[in-house]
């Protein structure tokens, strides 16, 4: 039913428990493929590299961040590939599903900064709304 899925994912508690959803739904779908996508927000991206200035593992960091999602997808034998954005990651996210035709997004209701979703609204609420399939948001 759902052949390509995105998966948005920041390494946060709730993209992990969305992991684990996309990759259960995809094992139900044969030829499934779950994309990863992790978007780097370049505003917090030069507060990392500011705050990290000396530090040559950076990227290492965001890509500790995707490790437990692969290693759900391949424990499951479910095809995925891991995709970086950039930009802000609610329209970055819309606009990538609505482009690509994705047949389903499944995102985390909340991410790895919670003021900015207080104050801001949710990266979830942005792409449910906007999005042109539909939207799982897994709490």
């Amino acid at each position: 039913m759902y052949k390509k899925i995105l998966l948005a994912s920041d390494g946060s508690e709730h993209s992990k428990r969305a992991a684990d959803n996309a990759v259960h739904i995809a094992k139900c779908t044969e030829d499934s493929l779950i994309e990863v996508v992790y978007v780097v927000d370049m505003g917090k991206a030069k507060s990392e590299v500011l705050s990290n200035w000396n530090t040559a593992d950076l990227g290492d960091k965001r890509k500790e961040r995707m490790n437990e999602v692969e290693r759900m997808a391949q424990e499951a034998g479910v095809s995925y590939k891991i995709t970086v954005l950039h930009g802000e990651p609610g329209p970055t996210i819309v606009e990538y599903t609505n482009k690509n035709n994705f047949d389903i997004v499944i995102i985390g209701s909340r991410g790895l900064n919670g003021l900015q979703e207080f104050v801001l609204g949710s990266v979830s609420h942005k792409v449910a709304k906007r999005a042109n399939c539909p939207v799982l948001i897994v709490k």
